[in-house]
């Protein structure tokens, strides 16, 4: 018997050995209704595979990408950690505090079957240190069906002017034109979204990847702040600090017309039962081939030379970036997958519209994370935000913007 119980014994401690060298601790930011039901496909498929999934969720993106910061720098980082598909996570990288996931790569062939912009962020001097778990689209225009009906607005807008007469009609029978949650990044999207869409995919990348500070006293430019200061007049009193999802809310209750987000938005209209065609309807700009913005989530690995943390971090980009994960995963988040190779054919048709979109190399255009470091995105985000809270003139916010580009 004693032979017996050091046999059971033995096989109980190599079970929990198995167990615990398969836990991760994942940081992530998502804490809406739509948000976490997506992350729960990702734990779920992680389980499947014969991890411990643990949960830590930080609400807010900014709180979390501090407290991941604060966990690398002390020492006691995370198994893995989201941050945005952008340059966020690069100074980790330039520091030597991030593990690469080279292998999962070359088995996956991410070369190959990973649009160009998600390339450039995530591989860093020949080496990939994260793993995309999807691509946004952060300037998407949603629209509720029973409030454009009930303005008589007939039709998508196809262009600006179009966009205006529409919400001057939803201003007309009571309703809110834009909603808008006032926060400095919502603020930040909106402005990047009417320069590409306004002023014009050259203007666009003359200003996020050239950071040419001439390019803010061209006509496409300033088109593109007077539209935005424009925009001001057709959102609500309650904007200010409103939160991004209680905007879509606005949406998916008919309460408002519009809502310039990326396609997170739509776990929210999944998570309230609402079908794209049916109850709200989605463009990704303004004519058949508009740009089409790249962005998303990618998850990062701390660096550690524990072989039981590796391994798990291998496994959640290998569980991460599997065909029935990322179809499952961005379901519900309202995104599209990384991949090219799944079954795009259940998907809803704002992301069929996406997924046909990525097949356009030329339409694929870079998220400003991804074109500009931190502190200049920060810099231009706080003079967008002035600027869009003031009176402050198109001019002396331009020359504000310009200065921003300066400072390299």
């Amino acid at each position: 018997m004693n032979q017996f119980k050091v046999i059971a014994a033995a096989a109980a401690l190599a079970l929990s050995a198995g167990v615990h060298a398969q836990k991760a601790e994942v940081i992530h930011w998502w804490t809406s209704g739509g948000e976490s039901a997506a992350v729960k496909e990702l734990a779920a498929a992680y389980t499947k595979a014969g991890g411990t999934w643990v949960d830590n969720a930080v609400a807010g993106a900014d709180n979390a990408r501090a407290a991941i910061n604060s966990r690398v720098a002390g020492g006691n980082p995370p198994t893995a950690a989201q941050f945005n598909t952008s340059q966020q996570y690069h100074d980790l990288i330039n520091e030597g505090l991030l593990n690469d996931v080279d292998a999962v790569a070359a088995k996956e062939g991410w070369d190959k079957i990973l649009p160009k912009p998600v390339i450039d962020a995530i591989k860093i001097k020949g080496h990939y240190y994260a793993v995309p778990v999807n691509i946004h689209n952060p300037t998407w225009f949603w629209y509720s069906k029973a409030a454009l009906e009930k303005a008589g607005v007939k039709g998508e807008p196809k262009t600006i002017d179009e966009f205006f007469a529409a919400l001057d009609k939803l201003k007309a029978a009571g309703l809110v034109p834009l909603a808008l949650g006032g926060q400095a990044w919502q603020e930040w999207i909106t402005f990047y979204a009417v320069l590409l869409h306004v002023g014009g995919t050259d203007t666009y990348m003359k200003f996020f990847k050239d950071h040419d500070p001439s390019v803010v006293n061209t006509p496409n430019f300033k088109k593109a702040m007077t539209t935005l200061k424009r925009l001001h007049d057709y959102v609500d009193a309650g904007s200010p600090g409103r939160n991004w999802n209680d905007a879509t809310a606005m949406v998916i209750t008919g309460k408002a017309g519009f809502q310039i987000m990326g396609d997170w938005a739509k776990g929210e209209f999944n998570n309230a039962k609402q079908t794209a065609g049916k109850e709200y309807g989605c463009f990704a700009g303004f004519g058949a081939n508009a740009p089409y913005m790249v962005a998303g989530d990618v998850f990062v690995f701390p660096k550690t030379s524990d072989k039981t943390a590796i391994g798990a971090q291998q496994k959640l980009a290998a569980v991460f970036t599997a065909p029935d994960t990322q179809v499952a995963f961005n379901a519900k988040k309202g995104s599209i997958p990384i991949r090219t190779d799944v079954d795009t054919s259940k998907m809803d048709i704002c992301s069929q519209a996406g997924v046909a979109a990525m097949k356009t190399t030329s339409r694929q255009v870079a998220n400003p994370d991804a074109l500009m470091p931190p502190d200049m995105v920060g810099a231009v985000t706080d003079i967008v935000s002035k600027f869009w809270n003031s009176n402050q003139s198109v001019d002396d916010a331009s020359k504000a913007l310009a200065g921003a580009l300066k400072q390299k």
